[in-house]
This record gives structure tokens, sequence and C-alpha cells, in this order.
């Protein structure tokens, strides 16, 4: 019976947390976006710098 009352009570307190969390989470989102955006763009810098220092190795017949 203390078990489904403590369950009660957590629902009451934390419903508008949920609420505003799902409301709250599309703004969230756009925020972070162009955090995103900037790491897809230096991951592909670092990708092109390994290709370039990496490809007279390959020419010369390293291992890929």
């Amino acid at each position: 019976m203390l078990s489904l009352l403590l369950w009660l009570i957590l629902f009451v307190l934390c419903w508008p947390l949920a609420l505003l969390a799902l409301l709250l989470w599309p703004v969230v989102w756009l925020v972070l976006l162009p955090f995103r955006l900037i790491g897809i763009s230096v991951e592909a810098v670092f990708a092109l710098l390994k290709a370039i220092l990496f490809l007279p190795a390959r020419v010369l017949g390293g291992r890929p």
C-alpha cells in the first residue's frame, strides 16, 4: 500500500516535468543543431588532413 502511495506521489510531482521536457525537446534540438553541424565539419576536415598526410605512404605501397 505504501508503495502505491509513493508511486502516486511521484506521478503527481513528476508529470509536469515530463510534459515540460516533451514540449521543450524540439527547442533543445534546434539549439544543439549548430554544434552538431560544427562537429561534422571538424570531423570531415580531420579526415581530409589524414588522407592528405597518408597519401604518400599509400602511393609508395604501404598497407591500406
